[in-house]
């Protein structure tokens, strides 16, 4: 089921790279200074020592593959379903790999009709065989309509994580508006 996904990630990077922008300093923001979107906390842990105006591009595109595409597994996704993939992977880059991956097996035990057409997930953010397997499970019993029903869910817990950043940390809201423009797809 796993395909040769080399060009979607590529894609769904620069898809990332222009949402995250430049380089970023601002004080307000609890990601800290980031370039790309890469935080400089993530970037040392990469190996980048030099100043984060100055990361390279394809440094950041290296870290997105590895820590936010193929450890979380969201390549495998992305060879079932580019979008649900897509969604994923940007709800990882920006609220981290577990969050995203404990949304997608949230929705899938929701939508687990009455329990019987995959087993119930543990949800864990950690997706191995067994919440791929309910994803192909569903993506087939439900079809396109459940792949477009499956990322309005992704995207509305997504929303409502934000919300619930912006309740709990008042200067936060400064950011509310545009992560909703940019991270939230119709």
């Amino acid at each position: 089921m796993v395909t040769d996904n080399h060009a979607l990630i590529a894609r769904v990077i620069d898809d990332v790279l222009r949402a995250e922008g430049g380089y970023v300093n601002d004080p307000q923001d609890k990601g800290g200074e980031t370039n790309y979107g890469i935080t400089v906390a993530v970037a040392r842990a990469n190996g980048y020592q030099g100043a984060m105006r100055d990361l390279p591009v394809a440094l950041a595109r290296a870290i997105y593959t590895a820590r936010y595409i193929t450890a979380p597994k969201f390549d495998q996704v992305l060879a079932m379903h580019a979008g649900i993939g897509a969604e994923l992977i940007d709800t990882g880059v920006n609220m981290g790999p577990r969050v995203a991956a404990e949304f997608l097996q949230r929705w899938l035990n929701g939508f687990n009709d009455t329990g019987a057409r995959y087993p119930v997930l543990t949800v864990d953010g950690n997706l191995g065989k067994q919440s791929l397997g309910a994803l192909a499970a569903f993506l087939a019993w439900r079809g396109q309509e459940g792949a477009t029903v499956m990322l309005r869910a992704l995207n509305g817990l997504q929303a409502a994580r934000y919300l619930a950043i912006s309740e709990a940390n008042k200067s936060q809201r400064r950011f509310l508006f545009g992560w909703l423009r940019t991270r939230v797809a119709l």
